[in-house]
């Protein structure tokens, strides 16, 4: 089997092959981590405490491990835990995020290259966040005598019938799971009928909505609204994890409301890093006047500009607890939508297209609890905007009913850990 998946996996990397180099050359991806990704280089772990391997794809689920994380080195300081990715912006998230701690880029689902990172990392547990079935990565971890867990698993209904059609496969990988711990009943039942074993199978909600920081006064937001030159009485449009074209929707709405709400400024986050010179460049053509993040320090704070380009990656969890409007992006077009909770957890009055599909089961509950407005288009977002500054107690209730309902959804990073303790402990 792993012989002939091996074959499978050099078949289409060469096949792939020029679409990388361009990739490579032209955005910068791919160029970091061949030891570990083809060889299973990954840094050497001592084996003289429990080890975790904690492996999280990209800055989405990066994030998700900070609530979990804690959890386990303070109830268990004798456990070590070490952490991979997959993309160069989750690594690049995880070493800032969570150094000193061993990050690595986990190895490409070749036999030979888990099998040098599992005697490298010598783990007593494997946990994969979300869902990350490599048949080679489980197979040889089980093999070794390692459970395998997933944790905050999701399984959207297109996913579920890709699944659907090498479900021999899948419910042999899910079955050599020992865990399969997931957001809720939905995702639970198409679990189930992939074969995951019912004993296997349990429901902890979300841990998106633990450890989310709910206090606009936390040190990292009011550090940051001091760079930006943020007074009391600004009201801050905040548009975050955005794509084309939506920073530049977002500016055009602050152009058509600024002449009329003067204390109305503007932050932009892109979602990807390669983007930021083209909002910026985007910016210039605007002729509006605006700075950079990466141009402001202890030094140098804003004075002046009323439009902030977010030139940082990291750091949109704090710059959320600056607005008091927010649109959360990738929700215009086909991305499928980002993070919403943060945001909403701040209390923010939040925003989103009706494109939201990667995050259905949270966008449903805000709307349920009313504490959300889907915007369908450039006119939509401004209608919101400036209704929010219009209405300061529309924005202050509709932000008030999303923090409320983020607090009542935590819970679920203790129930997760009870688990894996549980794995550990047979």
């Amino acid at each position: 089997m792993s012989y002939l998946l091996n074959l499978v996996y050099l078949i289409t990397l060469i096949l792939a092959s020029p679409w990388l180099v361009y990739n490579a050359i032209r955005k910068g991806k791919y160029r970091q981590g061949w030891a570990a990704k083809f060889l299973g280089r990954v840094p050497w772990r001592s084996r003289e405490r429990t080890g975790i391997w904690l492996h999280a794809v990209s800055v989405g689920e990066v994030n998700l491990l900070q609530p979990l994380l804690a959890a386990i080195e303070e109830k268990h300081p004798d456990w070590e835990c070490v952490i991979s990715t997959t993309t160069r912006t989750g690594y690049e998230l995880a070493r800032q995020k969570y150094a000193p701690r061993s990050v690595f880029y986990c190895p490409l689902d070749f036999s030979w290259a888990v099998r040098n990172a599992l005697r490298r990392i010598h783990p007593q547990l494997l946990v994969l966040v979300e869902l990350e079935l490599w048949p080679n990565l489980i197979r040889w971890t089980r093999r070794s005598g390692v459970p395998v867990a997933v944790v905050n698993g999701r399984l959207s209904a297109s996913s579920a019938r890709g699944y659907s059609r090498i479900r021999c496969l899948i419910r042999r990988l899910l079955q050599a799971t020992s865990l399969v711990a997931v957001q809720n009943d939905e995702y639970a039942e198409r679990f189930r009928q992939l074969g995951t074993a019912e004993d296997q199978l349990h429901v902890t909600g979300s841990l998106k909505f633990d450890g989310i920081e709910m206090d606009r006064e936390n040190p990292a937001s009011q550090q940051l609204a001091a760079l930006a030159g943020i007074e009391k009485q600004d009201i801050v449009f905040l548009a975050g994890s955005t794509q084309a074209p939506e920073e530049q929707l977002a500016v055009s709405v602050f152009r058509e409301l600024v002449d009329d709400y003067p204390n109305l400024r503007l932050i932009l986050v892109p979602r990807h890093p390669e983007r930021f010179v083209e909002v910026a460049s985007m910016l210039d053509q605007q002729e509006v006047e605006w700075i950079r993040r990466s141009e402001l320090t202890a030094d140098r704070q804003n004075t002046a500009s009323r439009i902030l380009l977010v030139d940082a990656m990291g750091e949109l969890g704090a710059w959320w607890g600056t607005a008091q409007i927010a649109f959360v992006g990738g929700s215009l077009g086909k991305r499928g939508g980002q993070n919403m909770i943060e945001p909403s957890g701040y209390g923010a009055a939040v925003s989103f297209g009706p494109h939201t599909q990667n995050f259905r089961d949270i966008v449903e509950m805000l709307l349920q609890h009313d504490a959300a407005i889907v915007v369908q288009d450039r006119q939509e977002l401004a209608a919101f905007v400036k209704r929010c500054l219009e209405d300061p107690e529309f924005a202050r209730q509709l932000g008030q009913r999303a923090q409320q309902f983020v607090a009542s959804q935590n819970g679920a990073t203790d129930r997760t850990l009870a688990l894996l303790e549980s794995l550990l402990n047979r």
